[in-house]
């Protein structure tokens, strides 16, 4: 009895242990979440409310992922991006149907006239890198697909199983000709929102148009 007393007396009874078992197991319950889970929630809990700075700009990161910084306002991004893109659409349509009256060229002239396009054809795809690279530094988005090129542009198409040579030249030097016009529009937009480097991009393209549509006017004249 003596025993057991002396070892109650040292240990305590078991009624006694176990709550200084489970105050320090509290203890510790509490004292861990401090340094780690409380703090994740803590921060969790201001990610989520509404106005928190932090989750404002996330969420406008993950809205606009490909925005790049620039002094431009956002209207003026948008106008401009909508006026290029509708270029670069144009572009790409003219180029191909360029190429394709250059591939199916024939007649007493074939040499002259298929040089003459390829040259042309050149010249426009030269242009696409440059008009979709220049929306991208403004932060605008450019065309992704020949899906969204078609639907897109304004040039038309000419899928005819023949067309005569001369033809294929005034059709192209109209295509060109309507191309300088939309290129001025374009030109205009700039203007409006001093976008100048856009602009000054835009009078060389102006420019080589002009000039297409000059040497195949030339090639189609008549003689009275």
């Amino acid at each position: 009895m003596d025993h057991r007393r002396n070892a109650s007396h040292c240990w305590g009874s078991p009624l006694g242990y176990q709550p200084q078992t489970m105050n320090l197991a509290n203890n510790m319950e509490i004292a861990m979440p401090v340094s780690g889970i409380d703090r994740h929630r803590r921060m969790e809990e201001n990610m989520n409310k509404p106005n928190s700075k932090k989750r404002l700009e996330l969420v406008q990161r993950r809205d606009a992922p490909l925005e790049t910084r620039t002094d431009l306002s956002h209207a003026a991004v948008k106008d401009i991006s909508g006026a290029m893109n509708a270029i670069l659409a144009d572009v790409f349509v003219l180029y191909v149907k360029t190429k394709n009256f250059h591939w199916h060229m024939s007649g007493p002239h074939f040499r002259d006239y298929h040089l003459l396009l390829d040259e042309h054809a050149d010249q426009l795809f030269a242009m696409t890198d440059p008009i979709a690279e220049r929306v991208r530094k403004l932060g605008g988005i450019t065309l992704r697909s020949i899906g969204q090129i078609a639907r897109t542009q304004r040039v038309l198409d000419n899928d005819a199983e023949y067309v005569e040579p001369l033809d294929m030249l005034a059709e192209l030097a109209d295509d060109n000709r309507t191309l300088a016009a939309r290129l001025r529009e374009a030109h205009n937009v700039c203007d409006e929102h001093r976008d100048f480097a856009t602009a000054s991009l835009i009078e060389v393209w102006i420019d080589e148009t002009e000039r297409r549509a000059w040497f195949l006017f030339e090639a189609t004249r008549r003689v009275n």
